[in-house]
């Protein structure tokens, strides 16, 4: 999977990615002509190597007319629609103004159609965001990664004020974000910057093992002593091992009611439908109640999202007067379906790994059972036969056969 790491140790900005991708190979000119689909008025990008603390870097000027236009979210997402850029490089820019408007919208206390951009909606900042999802779409980046982000300190004059680094926008932008702060004084992080990454990174945090095949360096417009003011992006493929995950912590919700009244095939249909509406798993414990009455204890194990409408179930499907509902804190390990080439053809086989060692695994029940079917050999023996050729494997790939 070619994946592409932000490593923000100095920030990011529109242009400072802008730069890096140049940098990283991609032919300018063949930018600003896909740019150029925006059908905008004038502008340019000037290309030019600095050198940042000893760092070689790409510097990515934009240049357009003198504006004081605000623009509203839904007049940049007319701008991006109407252009002849491609489909998917116009839903991932509209992504990021999008998340653009939802911060805003949220700070001011306004509704998501009022918001309009000041800095981030004028047009440098519309070639800075375009420019890069048509880089990510040349690079063919199919997964994003980011570092901490340094977002610097101090204060920053803005349209509605002077505001602390970093300023509201971006703090809402990068909430799930891990951030710092040094000594370095100023904006390093900008709101175009932080709504890329955050409209694009599935991951924060540090970079999983790669195969690095490409590193760059875009250049920001400030200079400090001693610190490289640059982006820097890497390129590579996940190795092999990069893929392997750890066991997974995860908030789910139990559901739970107690039935002394309900004929059986009544339990059946709710559990049905409770697979049916999403429950992760829906299971019946025989209980007594009062009154020596023998019962049945439904619980449904769900998703926060499904509890409304599961619980929605109960009370329509049953009898109960009231529901529990406590949250829960699941570990599991990471699993995954495999196939692999048996004598009795291809078999599709359930596994789990704990520290890249396979610890579990459960070949599909409906086709051993057409397997002992046809060979007349017992169930247990041909599942033991596939078991020992996976236990007797070192490793496999996924969806390869082992």
């Amino acid at each position: 999977m070619k994946t592409l790491y932000f490593d923000c140790f100095a920030g990011a900005s529109g242009n400072m990615i802008l730069g890096a991708l140049v940098a990283l190979g991609i032919d300018e000119n063949a930018l600003v002509e896909q740019i150029k689909l925006l059908d905008i008025s004038d502008f340019s990008i000037d290309f030019s190597i600095k050198n940042k603390s000893g760092i070689s870097a790409i510097y990515a000027d934009v240049k357009v007319a003198d504006e004081k236009k605000h623009r509203h979210f839904s007049t940049i997402e007319k701008i991006i629609n109407d252009s002849r850029l491609d489909e998917k490089i116009k839903i991932r820019a509209v992504k990021i103004f999008k998340k653009l408007a939802e911060a805003e919208a949220k700070i001011h206390g306004i509704e998501f159609e009022k918001v309009h951009f000041h800095e981030v909606g004028a047009m440098d900042a519309i070639i800075d965001v375009v420019g890069a999802c048509v880089g990510f779409e040349f690079l063919k980046i199919e997964k994003f990664v980011c570092s901490k982000i340094q977002v610097g300190r101090g204060f920053v004059n803005m349209a509605h004020g002077k505001f602390p680094v970093p300023p509201p926008a971006v703090t809402e932008l990068l909430k799930d974000f891990a951030i710092y702060s040094t000594e370095i004084e100023g904006e390093l992080i900008t709101p175009t910057g932080a709504a890329i990454i955050a409209a694009v990174c599935e991951e924060s945090g540090s970079l999983n093992e790669i195969v690095i095949e490409q590193t760059a360096y875009g250049a920001g417009s400030r200079n400090y002593e001693n610190f490289p003011n640059v982006l820097r992006l890497i390129v590579g493929s996940q190795s092999p091992k990069s893929k392997v995950q750890s066991p997974k912590s995860e908030k789910l919700t139990i559901i739970e009611t107690n039935i002394d009244d309900l004929p059986a095939q009544n339990l059946g249909f709710v559990m049905e439908k409770g697979f049916e509406i999403g429950a992760l798993d829906c299971w019946f414990t025989p209980i007594q109640m009062k009154k020596n009455r023998p019962a049945t204890m439904i619980s449904i194990l769900c998703e926060s999202d499904k509890k409304e409408i599961l619980t929605e179930l109960l009370y329509t499907e049953t009898s109960t007067l009231g529901v529990r509902v406590s949250e829960i804190e699941r570990n599991c390990l990471p699993r995954e379906t495999v196939k692999i080439e048996t004598i009795y053809g291809e078999i599709d086989v359930k596994i789990a790994r704990f520290n890249e060692k396979i610890i579990n695994a459960k070949p599909e029940y409906d086709q051993m059972r057409q397997i002992a079917l046809k060979s007349k050999k017992s169930l247990r023996e041909i599942e033991r036969e596939i078991l020992e050729r996976i236990f007797a494997c070192e490793t496999y790939e996924k969806n390869e056969n082992i």
